[in-house]
């Protein structure tokens, strides 16, 4: 399996109470995941979240996973 980089998830402890979060929005990895399990498609998802990109949601994904695994990866943190 390739090595994934997560340039997308940051942590900065003034926002969401230190949990990851994507961009440096105050949109949580959870946050992103609860909404991929509940609108029916991604295009439903794209147009009440506009600013979210295919690769935020993969990247969510992908630190879900690794995170399960007790691997967390590389990520950009905001101190």
């Amino acid at each position: 399996m390739e090595r994934v980089m997560f340039d997308r998830i940051t942590v900065d402890p003034g926002k969401c109470g230190g949990k990851p979060c994507i961009r440096g929005m105050r949109i949580t990895v959870r946050r992103v995941l609860e909404m991929l399990g509940t609108y029916a498609t991604r295009k439903e998802l794209f147009e009440e979240y506009p600013f979210l990109e295919e690769e935020d949601l993969r990247q969510a994904l992908a630190y879900a996973a690794a995170s399960l695994d007790d691997e967390v990866r590389e990520f950009h943190r905001v101190a």
